[in-house]
């Protein structure tokens, strides 16, 4: 890394930065603004609902950054108004909408819209969505009004809805607080539900615009479109009392039971020579196994030959993840099983997709024609004997939980995840941590015992399964389904990926791959690649996350240790029982601020290594660096933003 490189850049990658926030307040009611939206709407300090927006969503579902301008804020003893005019514009289409937001004393809040096209505009949605958190909701009873008056007492779901829990929405209640519920009324059209934990968004969506609906659908040219959403308190509220302050403490208890997964890596075939160029660096890292992608459609035998070879070099396991057409599964898998056989390309794992899972299918449409799951199922074992079969999805949980595989089919079961489908800014990034508990829960639930993998994921999209391609993101921002993401190249991913794996170790699965070698998904930056912030291609450079995924596939393996932290939310923690009896601990702070944490169980001898921004330049060179940053721990740990830490707690 460049020794000039801004706090920024070290971070997340890039000079730009989140829009900022300002919290407003009307008595018992607090909401953050920021670029237009409200987020973290408490009642009497509680969060009652994630967030309020009006959205505009391009035809492959990006959605648009709103350009605002004539922004006023007023904030006094009677409340808070919010006026704002917002553009939301391409190449193709404009809209302007002039927005309204309203807090009053009694806890009430308005939030109303009226948009306008300027040209014709081609969306899949424009309109409000409201977000319901999971924390306090999951599992608790919800009243829902319907369009035509009717309501129905029902519960918002635990484990994730596949589909729309409610349809037809007008008004949703809540009881947010013994004796207190919560009503948010939604006007302009009709409003469903979806349970947005199934892309890892730690929320429950209700948006406009029925998905029955065409679309995409074009809003016309001078043809106005208004809606609202309202919220309302009742029931008595008891007082706010303020957040502590105080650091955080992380204790940690005896074993769990459970085993570290495996640690590995995707490969796409675009990056497999790139990979193979800095197989040193690789085997450094200490994967277990390489996730390879492979189309039978159109991958030839050089991409097989560089995955052999690059098994070799590095000494991880070759796990393939085959896209087939699925037309005829048996000739396309023992062809695939002959050029595997050509190449000498031992595998520890199969994979197999028919290419139309790919493409997210919503509820209601049915599937593309395939051959049965069976089918293939059969066609691979016949074509690959006695290598572990895997199945699922190739995309994400969303169309694993839609279209889930037959019980006692598969070997291991495996899907990914990416947290920028519906929202790309740094927090709600980190958000996305709050949803994985239920993605486990949920797959466990209906994989019953099967094995159960995870990834190759990172915070870039591998594939947008909801549109015609991944979002292009030339400069280098944070972008909703985009395939580059700048926070790949940060202390931010470092951190992101750190807590994912803790997750996923507690949650069960048995191996997690993570990022990949080289490209956009890469741990590393080449020699000879293009410039990026940062990183100037002179040569080799180790992201902040190639020392992350080292010390997670160091513990591979090992048993899992009961570890807490205080405060959830703030500070991720893993702990794992070391073979001489002590104690290895990993750390990342998830915010942009310092974290105080205090470690119950420290005593004397207990090391630690931190890498944070000031001591990242000194680790882009040196694959071990880590272990060079370790020095005593003290009383307190304090972590700087997005800062992971390494702890040994020696036997006692």
């Amino acid at each position: 890394m460049q020794p000039d490189t801004s706090r920024a850049v070290r971070l997340c990658g890039t000079e730009t930065t989140d829009p900022p926030t300002r919290t407003l307040h009307a008595g018992p009611l607090s909401a953050e603004f920021e670029n237009g939206a409200l987020r973290t709407i408490r009642i009497a300090g509680v969060e009652v609902i994630r967030a309020i927006a009006f959205l505009v969503r391009d035809e492959n579902w990006g959605t648009f950054t709103p350009a605002i301008d004539g922004l006023a804020i007023e904030e006094d003893d009677t409340g808070f108004r919010v006026h704002y005019r917002a553009t939301c514009a391409d190449a193709k289409r404009k809209l302007v909408y002039s927005a309204a937001i309203v807090g009053t004393p009694d806890g009430s809040l308005s939030f109303s819209a009226v948009a306008e096209p300027v040209t014709d505009v081609e969306t899949n949605r424009t309109g409000f969505i409201v977000l319901h958190p999971v924390e306090g909701v999951s599992g608790r009873p919800v009243k829902v009004e319907h369009t035509d008056g009717s309501t129905e007492v029902s519960t918002f779901p635990a484990l994730i809805d596949p589909v729309q829990p409610f349809l037809d929405i007008r008004a949703l209640s809540h009881e947010a607080l013994p004796g207190v519920w919560v009503t948010c009324r939604m006007e302009g059209d009709a409003f469903e539900m979806e349970d947005q934990r199934n892309w890892s968004d730690a929320s429950y969506k209700t948006y406009v615009r029925p998905l029955a609906r065409p679309w995409p659908y074009v809003l016309k040219a001078g043809e106005a479109l208004r809606q609202s959403v309202t919220l309302t308190v009742s029931g008595t509220l008891p007082a706010v009392t303020a957040a502590g302050s105080d650091g955080l403490v992380v204790e940690i208890g005896g074993e769990s039971g459970g085993t570290m997964p495996a640690i590995g890596l995707g490969v796409p075939a675009a990056e497999a020579e790139n990979a193979l160029a800095v197989a040193p660096l690789v085997r450094a890292l200490g994967p277990r196994h390489l996730v390879c992608a492979f189309d039978a459609r159109g991958n030839g035998a050089d991409v097989l030959t560089a995955y052999r070879d690059l098994g070799e070099k590095t000494g991880a396991a070759i796990v393939l993840e085959a896209v087939i057409a699925g037309d005829d599964p048996n000739a396309e898998l023992a062809a695939l099983a002959e050029a595997v056989r050509s190449a000498a390309l031992p595998l520890a794992g199969l994979t197999v997709s028919p290419a139309a899972d790919l493409r997210s299918i919503l509820p209601g449409t049915p599937w593309p024609p395939v051959a049965p799951a069976e089918a293939i199922a059969a066609a691979a074992r016949a074509a690959f004997p006695g290598v572990p079969l895997g199945g699922g999805m190739l995309s994400y949980f969303t169309e694993l939980n839609r279209k889930r595989p037959p019980a006692g089919l598969l070997d291991y079961v495996t899907h990914t995840t990416c947290p920028i489908v519906h929202a790309a800014d740094d927090r709600s990034v980190m958000e996305t941590l709050e949803a994985m508990p239920s993605i486990l829960a949920s797959t466990r639930a209906f994989i019953v015992d099967t094995p159960y993998r995870i990834g190759p994921s990172a915070i870039g999209c591998r594939q947008n399964p909801y549109g015609k391609a991944t979002t292009p993101n030339p400069r280098d921002e944070r972008v909703c389904l985009a395939e580059n993401d700048p926070r790949q190249r940060g202390l931010f991913n470092a951190a992101w990926t750190l807590a994912y794996v803790a997750a996923c170790a507690r949650g069960g699965v048995e191996a997690v791959a993570m990022s990949a070698p080289t490209g956009p998904f890469g741990v590393l930056h080449r020699k000879g690649e293009a410039p990026k912030p940062g990183f100037d291609g002179t040569a080799d450079a180790l992201y902040p996350v190639f020392h992350a995924l080292a010390a997670l596939a160091g513990l591979s393996g090992k048993p899992l240790l009961e570890a807490t932290v205080s405060r959830a939310g703030r500070v991720a923690v893993l702990a794992v029982a070391d073979a001489d009896g002590g104690k290895t601990l990993l750390l990342a702070n998830l915010t942009a601020v310092p974290q105080t944490v205090r470690l119950a169980s420290a005593g004397a001898g207990a090391t630690a290594a931190v890498l944070d921004a000031d001591s990242l330049a000194r680790t882009t060179g040196d694959p071990a660096a880590l272990a060079t940053l370790a020095g005593p721990l003290g009383d307190t740990l304090t972590l700087d933003a997005y800062a992971v830490a390494k702890v040994r707690l020696p036997a006692v």
